[in-house]
């Protein structure tokens, strides 16, 4: 019982992180009359006909921006994890320096022939 318990909590959590923007829009309908009479910024400019979208625009700014942190974050913590400092110093591999093997330059004493029969354009009969 208490995993399941558990278990439906995180899917609410995931779930509620994911619809952000679902829940701001459902906030502003169910609260509409309350945010145009007290916290529309434009309610003292009645011939904008703003009636709160300006406050539900801004939540709505303020959840993408957010998100885009968040998401900064998790790139960054996930560059960080690929990539740990203190295990590349510990592997030998990098240590070593791998041998340099050079090839001489050979002439080739005759030209090399090859197909030129693609490259001809169709002969016309």
């Amino acid at each position: 019982m208490l995993k399941k318990t558990i278990a439906i909590c995180l899917l609410v959590a995931l779930i509620s992180s994911n619809f952000s923007r679902f829940f701001i829009y459902a906030g502003f309908e169910l609260n509409h009359k309350y945010i145009a009479e007290n916290l529309c910024v434009n309610k003292s400019r009645p011939w904008m006909h703003c009636n709160g979208h300006c406050y539900f625009m801004r939540k709505i700014k303020e959840a993408q921006e957010n998100e885009k942190k968040q998401d900064r974050a998790d790139q960054q913590n996930h560059y960080q994890e690929a990539l740990p400092v203190a295990m590349q110093s510990s592997i030998p591999a990098f240590k070593e320096e791998t041998p340099k093997i050079t090839y001489p330059n050979t002439v080739t004493p005759e030209i090399i022939h090859r197909s030129y029969s693609i490259l001809l354009p169709p002969k016309i009969v």
